[in-house]
């Protein structure tokens, strides 16, 4: 577990804490695991790259992934969350492309160290590169 959460009791915090084995590479965009606080937890259904008007942005997967990322934001801040309290990311990538662009555009948007998987799968949605979903903590009001 990071250093940073020892002596501090779990129930007290509102955010995920990491979870990071020493035997296990580092990586400062993700953590291995999470612990999700007892309380409210949100799950986001799968976001894709869509406008307010339900189309799919243009630009190809970069601007795709950027929009599925804003689209998780703002059902986060609908519930009273935000990217700080996400336990867990799911990403599906269309097996077509690279997904190189997806993590250069994830790391312009998501500002969190969040436990993330990422899967190359066919996409439901055609013409959809990305589709995003998540997992948070709901802090009290």
């Amino acid at each position: 577990m990071d250093t940073s959460t020892k002596g501090r009791s779990m129930a007290a915090q509102s955010t995920p804490t990491p979870v990071n084995p020493p035997e296990l590479h580092q990586n400062p965009a993700f953590a291995w695991g999470m612990i999700l606080p007892a309380g409210r937890t949100l799950y986001v259904g799968g976001q894709n790259g869509t406008g307010p008007d339900g189309a799919l942005v243009d630009g190809g997967l970069g601007p795709q992934t950027e929009q599925a990322l804003h689209n998780v934001i703002a059902v986060l801040t609908e519930a009273g969350t935000d990217v700080e309290h996400v336990a867990k990311l799911t990403i599906y990538l269309d097996p077509t492309i690279d997904p190189n662009e997806a993590y250069a555009a994830s790391g312009r948007v998501w500002q969190a160290r969040t436990a993330v998987t990422v899967l190359a799968v066919a996409p439901a949605r055609p013409g959809a590169l990305v589709e995003v979903e998540a997992v948070a903590a709901v802090p009290e009001p």
